[in-house]
């Protein structure tokens, strides 16, 4: 069956007067953009014009976001401890708004083991754990699932590194999902000083790329799913567009300085390599391990373990490029297309992307943290890009001390973005009031 995802739905809908979209739904929730925003706007900084309301401070470990065509706002939760380091199960939390104020007063939970991604298509809520893909049924305007889920693909690979994966649907029931890389450069030793690189990488072989599996087949394993790319070391930001063509912003590599200290200073090491916005394609190789992208040079190089010296192309130089080069060691956790009409002109068809954060970017200041909107044009980005949302972290930017930071993106039927915190699973509404 040739079905298009619900997020591409989401672009018709979001044409639609509000009433219109409300008519026969169970409750508001979040879909009116009436609601009064907080006075600080939830403790972000946004451009002039817009504004936010905390929808709700804290529902645990967050990850990804999505928002139901009625505008109940669907988080993917991640596994927890106690102070007593018991594990606390994640799952799914379903956030309802019923008396219009943009606040959830409603948290509906499901789910036995925490998880990445959250994905509404039709009338199915697709959940992807650490190892697996679920289906579960869903029907419009409810809080919970009415039965228990498919097991779409099950013993994914989720050993050592980038455990993570996060799903993206396309057209002819494609379900696009990531497998990271367990390892920063495949070496010998892992994040070993001067230790080689594997050639070739055996790592690719089950990790480090897109495979694709069929969305509507039950008990299938990665034997049974296609590498549909390779060479992208993670790529937890992963999207598909409104005409279904697939997108991801992947993480680079660490620690050049600290593993090739006679080729790198402190200082490349901060700022190489870039954090890859890229078209992928059936086929494409963006040639991790064996490469990297070196946002001084605009190129991609041979990475040392496999020989390089920070000039050297070789091999490289036919790997795939990405569109945009966005800061080194920033994270991207999500990537999300604008296809409402409450924002202005200009936001319409770009894209937002959510940034983690770095630890490894001494001696400069640590980066990211923030929401970055980067504008399209012809269907392919312009190359220019600007920090659409900040402040999450607040005082402390580094992993441990940040307050908040941004894990999740979604656009609402109003044409509203939603924004997800991975730190205490705070969650924003962001609205457009004008100038």
């Amino acid at each position: 069956m040739n079905r298009q995802p619900r997020r591409l739905i989401r672009s018709f809908l979001a044409t639609l007067p509000v009433a219109a979209v409300l008519t026969g739904c169970q409750g508001e929730s979040f879909a009116t953009p009436q609601s009064a925003c907080d006075p600080d706007n939830g403790s972000i900084t946004l451009p002039e014009g817009f504004c936010a309301v905390v929808v709700s401070d804290s529902v645990g470990r967050a990850r990804h976001i999505d928002v139901s065509p009625t505008g109940d706002v669907l988080l993917a939760l991640n596994n927890d401890r106690g102070p007593d380091r018991s594990v606390i199960p994640g799952g799914v939390a379903v956030l309802r708004d019923t008396d219009g104020d943009g606040r959830a007063n409603e948290v509906h939970r499901f789910g036995d083991n925490g998880g990445n991604e959250v994905l509404l298509d039709g009338e199915y809520l697709y959940f992807a754990t650490d190892d697996a893909v679920f289906r579960y049924p869903f029907p419009e305007g409810s809080t919970g699932p009415a039965g228990p889920p498919d097991t779409i693909v099950s013993g994914l690979p989720n050993e050592a590194n980038h455990r993570a994966k996060s799903l993206a649907i396309g057209p002819n029931a494609s379900l696009f999902v990531n497998i990271g890389s367990p390892s920063n450069a495949c070496q010998e030793q892992p994040r070993a000083v001067g230790a080689p690189g594997l050639d070739p990488c055996p790592q690719l072989e089950t990790r480090a790329g897109i495979w694709r599996f069929d969305a509507e087949v039950s008990g299938q394993t990665q034997r049974d799913g296609q590498r549909f790319a390779t060479g992208l070391r993670n790529t937890v930001a992963l999207r598909t567009d409104p005409s279904g063509g697939l997108f991801g912003v992947i993480h680079g590599r660490d620690q050049l300085s600290a593993l090739w200290g006679d080729l790198y200073t402190h200082e490349e090491s901060a700022e190489k390599p870039a954090e890859e916005f890229v078209r992928i394609e059936e086929g494409d190789d963006f040639g991790w391990p064996y490469c990297y992208y070196d946002p001084a040079t605009d190129t991609k190089v041979l990475a040392p373990e496999y020989g390089g010296d920070g000039t050297v192309t070789g091999r490289c130089a036919q790997m795939a490029e990405p569109l945009i080069d966005f800061p080194a060691h920033w994270a991207p956790n999500d990537l999300e297309f604008y296809t409402g009409t409450q924002f202005p002109e200009e936001y319409r068809g770009g894209a937002f992307v959510a940034f983690h954060g770095s630890w490894n970017r001494a001696p400069a200041p640590q980066g990211g943290y923030n929401v970055v909107f980067a504008p399209f044009a012809g269907g392919s980005p312009t190359g220019a890009w600007e920090i659409f949302a900040n402040g999450f972290a607040g005082q402390d930017v580094s992993p441990r001390g940040a307050d908040h930071r941004p894990v999740g993106l979604a656009v609402g039927p109003d044409g509203s973005l939603f924004i997800s915190d991975s730190q205490v699973g705070k969650v924003w509404k962001v609205m457009y009031e004008g100038q």
